[in-house]
């Protein structure tokens, strides 16, 4: 047994029911809050050159060997995810840290914050479906809190639309679950392959299969996405950029890991359909980003873009679209945190969302200026930053797939995102300043700093692709072949 996989889901757990007893002391749980994150970013990193060097790893709960009892599996796959996501979470704590108000840090909002990403790593590292029911939930409830904190008209009638689209999809994601064990017996998910490969993925399973595919497009914002905006655009920005860099990264996993490893039989009509919502939703990504003056809409409608792009990768699913796919779903994490601190930082300054209301802050405040514009670029794919290899290894695998109406597709969203990103940095922080030097909003430099950390990261990423190959690779592998982990978990013995 291997305890420390269980960390970086039990430490925010056990610091986040701390921090509710340290409810008045706003800096003291931001600090806290602070560490825990760097810890569990450290603790991932160990994780993932463990299984670089000693293969999968797994925990079985109470001794239960699987498929009987509880399991984690960390394989390369999650664990970059999870790694990315500490990294993050820690860094838009640190803008909170100099940011969030008084009365906001004593509504449990630390304490939402570490149950949230408590949530999203348990997700990424169970390895039973119904598991990843409860770690969705602890993720949605936490989501939920963060949502409403505040207390604004706006925040509360969209929390509303967000809860109810939740709820529903949680009963979806029951309802699947209940028929899937009735079929096969299982829900562990290694074996859960091995049992639906021998029962034949028939029209039974590949139904069951398409309400998880629902459920969790519901959760990714694959196509159904009609929740995304305006949930994404109200809450602070702190909790916007960790929803955005992280709740739609939780359904991408559970798509990639439930449709390549359990109902990989019939990807003429799994991956067929992923591919078509995929599509439409590169479309209306592409039309709500361009159709709105709300700089803070534009950004929401930039994650529906990326959940599009990313699951043409598992559309295409050739070695190439799947390891461009990794990529750029760790760079997309990075850079859309990044997107929604640069935004609301504009909005603090300016008093407005509206682009026509703005101008000129370049003049004032370069670094703010210069560091959107590396934003933009990095998100429409332009070497040498983050995101530049993800769109190259997917457009590789969609032409060797011969899937041009996606590669189309997803290299017009690339333009898309550019116009739509152009349109902030030329109205924002170009032409003439409407505020004078006497006159401006003083920005704390403490502000900038993780804005600053998160450009060099996606810097980092671009210009060491060659580093992260190893880990990408690895987790592609699992991956494409399937086998790998159903013989890491289940040791040979296929009960």
């Amino acid at each position: 047994m291997n305890n420390i996989i269980l960390l970086p889901v039990l430490i925010p757990v056990m610091v986040g029911i701390l921090l509710i007893f340290l409810r008045s002391y706003g800096r003291t749980q931001a600090w806290f809050s602070i560490f825990t994150m760097a810890a569990t970013a450290g603790i991932s990193y160990y994780l993932l050159e463990k299984v670089q060097s000693d293969g999968i790893q797994r925990l079985d709960f109470g001794g239960w060997a699987p498929p009987f009892g509880i399991s984690f599996v960390a394989d390369s796959f999650s664990l970059l995810l999870v790694l990315t996501a500490s990294i993050v979470t820690f860094v838009c704590l640190m803008y909170a840290l100099f940011s969030t108000n008084k009365l906001l840090q004593t509504m449990y909002y630390y304490p939402s914050v570490l149950f949230l990403i408590a949530g999203v790593n348990g997700s990424f590292l169970t390895g039973d479906l119904f598991n990843l029911f409860v770690c969705f939930e602890v993720m949605l409830l936490s989501s939920y809190v963060l949502l409403t904190l505040g207390g604004a008209k706006r925040q509360l009638r969209e929390a509303i639309k967000y809860v109810v689209i939740n709820i529903v999809s949680s009963w979806f994601f029951l309802v699947a679950l209940a028929y899937l064990y009735g079929s096969v017996g299982t829900l562990n998910m290694a074996h859960l392959s091995v049992r639906v490969a021998e029962a034949g993925q028939g029209p039974l399973l590949t139904t069951i299969s398409i309400v998880f595919m629902i459920v969790f497009s519901l959760k990714a914002g694959l196509l159904l996405y009609f929740w995304l905006p305006g949930s994404y655009s109200t809450p602070p920005v702190v909790t916007s950029a960790l929803f955005g860099a992280l709740l739609t990264k939780v359904g991408i996993y559970a798509l990639f890991r439930v449709f390549s490893l359990i109902f990989n039989q019939q990807p003429e009509i799994t991956h067929a359909i992923i591919g078509v919502m995929a599509g439409l939703t590169l479309i209306g990504g592409s039309i709500g980003a361009i159709a709105y003056n709300d700089i803070r809409k534009i950004a929401a409608y930039n994650v529906v873009i990326a959940v599009g792009f990313i699951l043409v990768g598992l559309a295409v699913s050739t070695p190439n679209a799947i390891e461009g796919a990794i990529y750029y779903l760790i760079h997309d994490m990075v850079v859309k945190a990044l997107l929604f601190l640069l935004v609301g930082t504009v909005i603090a300054l300016t008093g407005t969302a509206q682009l026509h209301q703005m101008s000129g802050l370049m003049k004032n405040y370069p670094l703010l200026g210069w560091s959107f514009f590396i934003t933009m670029l990095s998100l429409a794919g332009v070497p040498p930053l983050s995101g530049f290899i993800g769109k190259v290894l997917v457009s590789e695998g969609a032409i060797e797939s011969g899937a041009y109406i996606l590669l189309a597709l997803s290299l017009l969203s690339s333009l898309f995102v550019l116009y739509s990103l152009l349109r902030i940095f030329k109205n924002s922080f170009w032409g003439e300043t409407i505020v004078g030097k006497e006159d401006q909003v003083p920005l704390n430099s403490r502000f900038l700093v993780p804005c600053v950390v998160l450009v060099l990261l996606t810097f980092g990423i671009g210009l060491g692709t060659e580093g992260l190959s190893a880990y990408v690779t690895d987790a592609a592998e699992t991956l494409l072949n399937p086998e790998i982990y159903v013989d890491a978990v289940l040791e040979g013995d296929r009960p």
